[in-house]
Formats: structure tokens, C-alpha cells, sequence
């Protein structure tokens, strides 16, 4: 079966992908060139321009790839909105913990590009807002419950819960080692997580 024109397209547009997400976590996104994600995905150098019109440009098909990845996650079997239950918490953490593991590069890409890219950080921000958003109706059981209570409006609320699931998923999933420091196993991680987030959203332990 012969290959159409518009399926290489599509197979070098992926790979380019693929390639930048390794190398921005080899090298970071700042140092990687479009010459290296073009050598690193076996494609001829001027390929790359018929896919994005920069190294930003592959950076925000990225973005768009993990805005889509969430949604799909959200129609997964086992998600819950009742955030009252630590296992509906525990499950959202645990989508979100293995989404970061699993986009290591695009995820720190995202970050490097902001600090340096005004238009890229109101991108990333805007990125933020709109996935935070999705959680909002998720306490509404919490904001209903007559023994518990959110530590602030919704919108703080889940600007908690998402800031601190980003640092720290970034200190232990991408940052470097810390001498006599052990990391914490994904279960580990996910539990100390559901605990602290549970307690902070309710007031409650479990």
C-alpha cells in the first residue's frame, strides 16, 4: 500500500514533534535550534517550514496537543466531578501527574518559552485559565456541603490546586537531582498529593 502525499505530511509533522519534545528536554527549549529538531527527526532541514513557521509556531501545535489530550482525559471511564470524594481528587491528580510525565518536553518548553516570549506567556496563561476553568463545577458539591469549606472563592481555589500540582511536578518529574533527596514513586507522589489537596479544598482529612 502506497503512501499518499498528505500521510507523509502527517508522519513528518509527528515526527517533528517527537523530535523537539525529546530534545527540549535534553537540551531545553531555549537551546534547541530548528536545525537539531530537523536532524534529530530525520527529515531534511528546509522540511520543517512546511510544517510551522517557527520554532514558537511547533511550540503552540504542542500547546493545542495537550489541550486535546486533557479533553480526552476528561471523557475517560472512572472521572468524576465531586470533588468531595478524595477519589475522584485522586484520580484528577493522577491524569494530570502521568500527563506531565508522560509531555515532559512540551511541558517544560512551555515554561522556558514564557519566560522569555510576552506573546508566548499570555498564550501559556490563557492555556492556564481555560483548564482551570473546566475544574470550577467540580466543587460545587464542596460549595453545597453544610461541613465543609473551600479556603477561598472557587477561582483561588483551583488556582491552588493547579500551581501546586505544577511546581511541584516539576521539581520531582523534571528537576535535577537533589543530593541525599529521595524521589517520590508516582503512587507516592499521587497520594501525598490527594491528601494535601483534599484537606486543603475541604477542610477535611480522610
Amino acid at each position: 500500500m502506497t503512501t499518499s502525499r498528505k500521510e507523509k505530511a502527517a508522519e513528518t509533522e509527528a515526527a517533528l514533534k517527537a523530535a523537539a519534545a525529546r530534545l527540549f528536554v535534553e537540551r531545553g527549549y531555549l537551546s534547541t535550534k530548528i536545525t537539531d529538531i530537523t536532524r534529530e527527526a530525520g527529515r531534511a532541514a528546509g522540511s520543517f517550514y512546511n510544517h510551522f513557521a517557527s520554532k514558537e509556531a511547533l511550540l503552540e501545535a504542542l500547546l493545542k496537543d495537550l489541550a486535546d489530550a486533557g479533553d480526552e482525559a476528561a471523557e475517560e471511564p472512572g472521572h468524576s466531578a465531586d470533588f468531595t470524594d478524595p477519589a475522584a481528587i485522586r484520580y484528577h491528580l493522577r491524569s494530570l501527574w502521568t500527563f506531565y510525565r508522560d509531555n515532559a518536553g512540551a511541558m517544560l518548553a512551555v515554561r522556558q518559552a514564557a519566560m522569555v516570549d510576552e506573546g508566548f506567556g499570555t498564550t501559556m496563561r490563557q492555556f492556564g485559565t481555560v483548564q482551570q476553568e473546566e475544574l470550577h463545577d467540580h466543587l460545587d458539591t464542596i460549595i453545597a456541603s453544610s461541613d465543609m469549606k473551600l479556603p477561598g472563592t472557587p477561582e483561588l481555589s483551583i488556582s491552588m490546586m493547579t500551581l501546586l500540582l505544577d511546581s511541584f511536578a516539576h521539581q520531582w518529574l523534571f528537576g535535577p537531582a537533589i543530593e541525599g533527596v529521595r524521589r517520590p514513586d508516582d503512587e507516592e507522589a499521587i497520594e501525598a498529593l490527594t491528601r494535601f489537596i483534599y484537606r486543603g479544598l475541604t477542610g477535611k482529612d480522610y
